[in-house]
């Protein structure tokens, strides 16, 4: 007989369901970090076992973690795979299908597995659509509000099919009321190029009032091989073509789809401007060192493949756009057809513009400087930071931190020279073309030249509740130094008092380290709006994704952040870094799906845990140690289900010289598969150096773990000993009550050969295990179907060619490898 229920015990029912559901969501969050507006900047999850989201569950995991209505839609613009095996799947923000600008979320998954979220979403909520302004009218007013002399699009006929304004309905946040958070309306979107004066803007209109409500500068500021005699960077080796009447800047596709140079002759249209030729291809300085600066041609020429060579090389990026972006570069422009000379240069979406300089400055090529503006494209096609206020401020510091490390990469790898009337630096931008000053900024000492070196200290310039040109869009250019400040610190290292009153040291991590980090922050995690907070949080996470938590990156990030006024210092969740100036290796444990350090006991270090993804930095926790005394140490294993053998080691780094393979400071050694408390007895050595210093304690399901490097199952942690006096030296020794002495190592991962593969692919799991099921995924996460197992070969004939996961399973624990479809 069916069983009937009441409408009470029916609505009791699904509110235990949606209960017990939620406590499931809250269950799979490690870490949310929450913006001003109250909404997840970031979300980490666990990443481990049945509780773990499937990189195919992105759109579900928005939708809860956002508290997405029927009225918002989160819809794909990209997937990317990065160096690291992280999958980023970008999404847009729309609400009642129109655009909310600058909200976007990007959810990050490995192997499958969702990881983090990260973004912007604008909690959006009665809002009209229906605009109360048509199209027309609104260009009307954005055209009014630029107030250009002529626009682009009226110069000729070609340039009115490139540039004339389309207009796009858009939701964003009106700045003008408050510089940092506005009101959201729905507004005209128009993109508005000004030939007299130049200018490039995005302008938003509202749609109800016709008032511009935002200002989002495009803008932003004013096969063959030959050599040239550049302006500032001596004679450099070029890659150009061969044209009538002998070769032209024209790089094929060398790099990318070409690298381009073009003399716009003192005037301002794109379609007029001509090519350099050279009827030998030796661009000498008797040829082009001449009153017009032709030899500025090769400054803009060298610098953009120097520029394609430093994101291909460092960062692994094809261009700008990561899909091999030709680069177009114009010198001698003019605002003005026949000026006086145009003191600027920019990158406007398309291409990068030279002016010539006048009293302020030489002509705008140098290194550094057609750096910086490609790196606007780059961030353009990355984060695509708003150009006002905070965010603003980044997208600025950002191109300064790649002009700066591109004239960094370029002399120390590609020989460039100092060819100017001043010598290149790698910590001052625009330093060879200024006349009046130094450089333009100073990222070493940005207070030297008028920027702030701290968050809202001195020249830190207010934000705008209506950012325009006349207050340099809510300090842009100004408020940069705090970024600047930051990476120099990054990669150099400082101590010192900030202007907080604060005390730092910062051991630099160098500059190859910082551009990684800056760049896996800017690409990664942040979005149109963020800000330095946010920026801090991003940080801090690309530097745990590419050197792990509680390294000296991420450290060495954190504190320089302290430095310039954003955040807190170190802690590492509640601890500090080792009281001593002692660098140790980093380790850590890739899963801890089965098995994880629970326990940590020694004098008054009492530690009890749950998962601390792979390793944890307890060094704040301390405990004394008489040299001489005997002394126990207890641990214990935390097993998801089945209890493991695990392989236990204690080192201590007894003479304080930063490893710990030195005879005798392996304390304890030995094996066991309880999952009770565990215990071990060894003596300080008399030859130990009073003071504190580390001990770390290892637990591995592989008897070949050593005190270094990552490890595939298992966790590390570490902890301050103080340490005085003397006593004999002892050697390891084994675990007391249920322990068993080391056994024969094994092979700990699975191995598939050969690898790539075109029609067979071999399976051995560790201990010669029998596979009992096998899932394939590619490299979105997606589960792809059309392999078969047969005896420990997998049959991949009916495969797509392209990179795959294995997560092959021994009936307990699954294992995951890569391997390639020929």
């Amino acid at each position: 007989m069916r069983k009937q229920y009441s409408a009470v015990a029916i609505a009791m029912l699904s509110t235990l369901a949606a209960t017990t559901a939620q406590a499931q969501d809250a269950a799979r969050i490690q870490t949310k970090v929450l913006g001003n507006d109250n909404q997840p900047v970031l979300v980490q999850f666990n990443a481990e076992g049945k509780m773990a989201y499937r990189g195919v569950d992105a759109g579900q995991v928005l939708r809860q973690q956002l508290a997405l209505t029927t009225a918002d839609q989160m819809v794909q613009r990209t997937v990317e795979t990065d160096q690291l095996g992280f999958t980023h799947q970008k999404f847009a923000q729309y609400y009642q299908g129109i655009r909310v600008e600058h909200a976007d979320y990007t959810v990050h998954a490995k192997s499958g597995v969702i990881e983090s979220i990260s973004g912007d979403f604008e909690k959006v909520s009665g809002l009209s659509t229906t605009p109360a302004l048509n199209e027309s009218a609104a260009l009307s007013r954005a055209l009014a509000h630029v107030g250009a002399r002529q626009y682009m699009w009226q110069t000729n006929e070609a340039n009115a099919a490139e540039f004339a304004p389309q207009g796009e309905l858009v939701i964003v946040r009106d700045l003008r009321q408050n510089a940092e958070t506005g009101p959201l309306v729905l507004a005209w979107k128009f993109n508005v190029y000004a030939a007299q004066p130049i200018s490039r803007a995005l302008i938003y209109v509202d749609a109800r009032t016709g008032q511009v409500v935002l200002q989002d500068n495009i803008i932003k500021h004013a096969a063959a091989t030959g050599t040239f005699a550049t302006a500032y960077s001596g004679t450099r080796t070029i890659n150009d073509g061969t044209t009538t009447g002998g070769y032209f800047l024209r790089e094929g596709t060398t790099r990318g789809l070409g690298i381009e140079t073009y003399n716009c002759r003192k005037g301002n249209s794109y379609t007029s401007a001509t090519d350099f030729i050279d009827a030998d291809n030796n661009w000498t300085s008797a040829e082009y060192n001449n009153a017009n600066f032709d030899n500025v041609a090769g400054d803009a020429h060298v610098g953009a493949q120097a520029t394609y060579d430093y994101w291909k090389n460092v960062h692994g990026r094809n261009s700008y756009d990561n899909a091999g972006a030709k680069i177009k570069s114009y010198v001698h422009f003019d605002d003005v057809p026949g000026g006086t000379g145009y003191e600027n240069a920019y990158w406007d979406g398309v291409r990068m513009t030279y002016g010539d300089g006048a009293s302020r400055f030489r002509p705008l090529t140098a290194l550094d400087v057609c750096g910086h503006e490609i790196g606007h494209a780059v961030c353009e096609k990355t984060a695509n930071l708003t150009y006002a206020n905070e965010s603003g401020a980044m997208n600025e510091g950002l191109s300064d931190i790649w002009g700066a490390s591109i004239e960094a990469y370029a002399v120390s790898n590609l020989g460039f020279t100092s060819g100017g009337v001043k010598a290149k630096s790698t910590w001052l931008i625009g330093e060879e073309i200024d006349k009046q000053q130094a450089a333009l900024r100073s990222m070493s000492d940005p207070k030297s030249l008028g920027q702030p070196a701290y968050y809202k200290g001195q020249y830190w310039a207010p934000l705008s509740s209506a950012p325009s040109d006349a207050n340099d869009q809510g300090g842009v250019h100004t408020n940069s130094g705090v970024l600047n400040h930051w990476y120099y610190i990054l990669a150099v290292g400082k101590s010192g008092t900030n202007e907080g009153g604060n005390t730092y040291s910062v051991t630099g991590v160098g500059i190859d380290a910082a551009a990684k980090i800056t760049f896996r922050m800017e690409s990664v995690y942040m979005t149109a709006s963020s800000n330095y907070a946010q920026a801090r949080t991003y940080a801090i996470q690309a530097a745990t994704d590419l050197y792990g938590a509680g390294s000296a990156q991420v450290i060495a990030v954190t504190n320089a952040w302290y430095a310039v006024g954003v955040g807190a210092s170190y802690t590492g969740g509640g601890t500090t870094p080792p009281p001593t100036s002692t660098t140790y290796c980093t380790i850590k444990g890739s899963s801890q799906s089965y098995e994880w350090i629970d326990l940590v006991q020694l004098g008054s270090i009492n530690r009890t845990s749950g998962k601390d993804a792979g390793y944890y930095n307890g060094t704040a926790l301390s405990t004394s140690v008489a040299a001489g005394s005997s002394q126990t140490v207890y641990f214990s294993a935390g097993f998801t289900s089945t209890a493991y053998t695990e392989y236990w080691k204690v080192y201590i780094d007894y003479n304080r010289n930063g490893v710990f393979t030195d005879a005798g400071e392996l304390v304890v050694s030995g094996s066991s598969a309880s999952a009770g408390t565990l215990s071990a007895t060894f003596t300080v050595p008399s030859t130990a150096r009073s003071g504190s210093t580390v001990m770390r304690v290892l637990m591995s399901d592989n008897s070949a773990t050593s005190s270094c490097g990552t490890f595939s199952y298992g966790e590390a942690e570490d902890y301050t000993l103080n340490i005085t006096g003397g006593a004999a030296l002892t050697g390891p020794t084994t675990l007391a009550g249920d322990a068993t002495p080391l056994g024969n190592e094994a092979a700990s991962t699975l191995q598939v050969y050969p690898n790539p593969a075109t029609d067979a692919l071999h399976l051995v799991l560790p201990g010669n295990a029998e596979a009992t099921s096998v899932v394939l995924s590619d490299v979105r996460g997606a589960r792809v179907n059309g392999a078969t197992l047969r005896n420990g070969t997998l049959d991949i004939s009916g495969l797509a060619k392209g990179m795959y996961t294995l997560s092959v399973s021994d009936g307990q624990k699954v294992f995951h490898q890569r391997f390639v479809k020929e």
